[in-house]
């Protein structure tokens, strides 16, 4: 779980820093690879979750 939260702490980080960088530069590519990477954890914490959800349900 502690991986999970470091992992989530700079992914938050990244994400913050592409809006910075869009909103001083105006680049749309920071903009989108701060969209990217929020996409790509969002599927990684569903995917951990639904494992450990069935990790419930198979002990049960």
């Amino acid at each position: 779980m502690l991986l999970m939260r470091i992992a989530g702490m700079l992914t938050a980080i990244f994400v913050a820093a592409g809006i910075l960088s869009y909103l001083f530069t105006g680049d749309k590519r920071y903009l989108r690879l701060a969209g990217r990477v929020a996409k790509w954890a969002l599927i990684f914490v569903l995917l951990v979750m639904g494992l450990m959800f069935l990790e419930r349900v198979i002990v049960l």
